[in-house]
């Protein structure tokens, strides 16, 4: 399966989780309150995450999960956007290391 991944920035965590989890028509399957969250449907994979110094309303990376991906990888394009690819699990332990509290829900 491959899905398009985008990440965004945001201000207030809470009012984002209801907000995407409305227009996504799921609740995230990974969160940390306050700080992070991750959404999966059939096309996207989509992440928010509300951090100090970060500028909220920016796009912070896009890319692709791909069950083809064997590691982690990024790079940019020719605009400065960092694209990552991953698969399911070098996501999961990429989310372990950054947001060690998150919790998954399956």
């Amino acid at each position: 399966m491959k899905r398009f991944h985008i990440s965004l920035s945001v201000a207030d965590f809470g009012a984002s989780v209801a907000d995407y989890s409305k227009r996504l028509g799921t609740a995230p399957c990974v969160i940390q309150d306050g700080r992070y969250a991750l959404w999966c449907t059939d096309i996207l994979n989509f992440s928010i995450s509300c951090q100090p110094g970060q500028m909220p309303g920016m796009v912070r990376h896009i890319g692709f999960e791909d069950d083809k991906e064997v590691t982690f990888r990024e790079e940019k394009d020719v605009n400065g956007f960092v694209w990552e690819y991953f698969s399911f699990s070098a996501q999961r332990e990429e989310i372990r290391e950054k947001f060690p509290q998150a919790k998954t829900v399956d």
